[in-house]
């Protein structure tokens, strides 16, 4: 019998303790689990997680199937700020507009930021800071490549993805105010010798297939176009090879320069399409970097500690001369 009782009273511990053993959750939401770029970010999220096994805290990384979910990942945003265990949230937001509004709506007491992509700048005020890429610089150094190599100018077309993806129209505004010499411009008309082909900007919704089959058509309407500005590198990473077998044909136009393709990411197939010769340079972000150091800040704005705002993450850039030496180890 005292056996029994004491059995029970282990028992009862045991359960007890189950809730306060249960970890805090700091939670990554991305645009979409089916993209490569992300996935980077969910291995720093691990790595941490590894890092810091006795913390109090756990990095959870969650998405919608697809990036081109708007409404899926924001209903993960609401989701997860209703959870009791959800103590930071950090957010990719495909569609800046409406993650805010999910945000506005939910009106949380915990500290929010945006990772890899930012809310628009009249909705700043609803996180507390912004971790990743300074796409604007990333941008304008995609510009610059493509003005190197074409320093006369000539007809362009742009990739983009979401239409209401800030980081990438930031992206889209540094290309842009580095080709033409000017700032804020939405569209280049002969500005430093650039036009935007009609048609152009071709958005994609971060679908590689889409991007290269966008690429295709823009080079059947404008065959003499004179360059592409990838704005992330969904083409080549998403569908590396119909990228290949586009631009195969146009290796020694690209190689001399009569044919310029500036693109976004150093992931996936990326790098090796740079040695191959088949795209002029590209810029790459950190994002498992993003996804390792995303924990650490949003526990910093638990405990209210200073946290700047932006934190930069920094940018690789690779051509065909630099790829064995141009990723940050």
């Amino acid at each position: 019998m005292r056996k029994t009782v004491l059995l029970a009273a282990v028992a009862a511990m045991a359960l007890g303790a189950g809730p306060a053993l249960a970890k805090k959750q700091l939670v990554i939401v991305v645009k979409g689990l089916d993209n490569p770029f992300f996935e980077a970010i969910h291995q720093g999220c691990e790595k941490w997680n590894k890092e810091n096994a006795s913390s109090e805290y756990e990095c959870f990384y969650t998405g919608p199937a697809s990036t081109s979910d708007e409404a899926g990942e924001a209903q993960i945003v609401q989701d997860m700020l209703s959870k009791a265990d959800t103590v930071a949230m950090a957010i990719s937001p495909s569609n800046a507009p409406l993650i805010a509004q999910t945000i506005k709506t939910a009106n949380p007491t915990i500290p929010i930021m945006t990772v890899d992509a930012d809310l628009a700048k009249e909705d700043a005020a609803l996180r507390k800071t912004y971790l990743g890429t300074d796409n604007y610089l990333m941008g304008k150094k995609i510009g610059e490549y493509i003005k190197k190599g074409k320093p006369n100018g000539g007809t362009i077309c742009t990739i983009e993805g979401n239409p209401a993806a800030d980081n990438i129209l930031r992206r889209a505004q540094g290309m842009r105010d580095a080709l033409s010499g000017k700032e804020g411009l939405a569209a280049l008309a002969g500005e430093g010798g650039w036009t935007e082909a009609a048609g152009c900007p071709v958005f994609t919704n971060d679908d590689g297939a889409k991007g290269v089959q966008a690429m295709t058509d823009i080079l059947a309407a404008n065959p003499k176009l004179d360059a592409f500005g990838i704005m992330g590198g969904w083409p080549l990473f998403g569908a590396p090879q119909p990228y290949r077998d586009l631009f195969g044909p146009l290796k020694d136009r690209i190689a001399s320069n009569d044919f310029v393709i500036g693109a976004a990411d150093t992931i996936g197939d990326e790098v090796a399409i740079a040695r191959d010769g088949l795209v002029t340079a590209l810029v790459g972000q950190r994002p498992f970097e993003m996804g390792y150091k995303a924990p650490s800040v949003m526990i910093d704005l638990i405990e209210g500690k200073a946290v700047a705002d932006p934190v930069f993450t920094g940018l690789d850039e690779c051509t065909k001369d630099t790829v064995d030496t141009c990723i940050q180890k």
